[in-house]
């Protein structure tokens, strides 16, 4: 729970602002799953961020795909238009992904289809680096600075994978 609400009930606010092809991949179908959502099973199982990427791209309607984390509780709609349109400008790379000084953010991404037989070339060689496929496509970096307009990074691609984690971005007060 991040300020009274859950991060999947946050994703999915923004996310349906964007699209209807809403797919949470990875993971048992809850009892009572929720209404407008696809589960979808990963097709390589065990293999991490990588294999639900494959699942992803092989099930989604579209021929992009915006990856998002489950404990990413800050991504906004109008940073993933923006990834969007990056990724359908005109040198159309295959994946547009953030870059700040942490590194590349590969689970807030854009990836079109384009990346499916490199990303099951990775599985079948079990390369599941998610940055390991950068390899492989055509990249397009979108650094802290293009980001800033949408928000502070940090925040926008924030994790809460641990205690410490949440404890922290507390302590800075949570916003959106």
């Amino acid at each position: 729970m991040v300020a009274g609400r859950t991060i999947l009930d946050r994703q999915i606010a923004e996310l349906s602002q964007i699209t209807r092809d809403l797919l949470i991949v990875g993971g048992e179908i809850p009892e009572a799953p929720l209404a407008g959502v696809r589960y979808v099973a990963d097709l390589v199982p065990g293999c991490g961020p990588l294999g639900g990427l494959h699942a992803a791209l092989s099930e989604a309607q579209a021929r992009v795909v915006v990856i998002v984390a489950c404990d990413m509780p800050f991504v906004s709609a109008p940073l993933i238009r923006h990834l969007l349109a990056i990724a359908a400008g005109p040198d159309m790379p295959d994946v547009v992904v953030p870059r700040t000084e942490r590194g590349y953010h590969p689970l807030c991404a854009v990836y079109t289809r384009a990346c499916l037989e490199p990303v099951a070339r990775r599985l079948a060689d079990r390369q599941l680096r998610m940055d390991g496929l950068f390899e492989d496509v055509r990249v397009r970096a979108v650094t802290a600075d293009a980001l800033a307009p949408f928000g502070d990074p940090g925040h926008l691609l924030a994790n809460l994978n641990t205690p410490l984690e949440y404890r922290a971005i507390e302590a800075k007060g949570i916003q959106s």
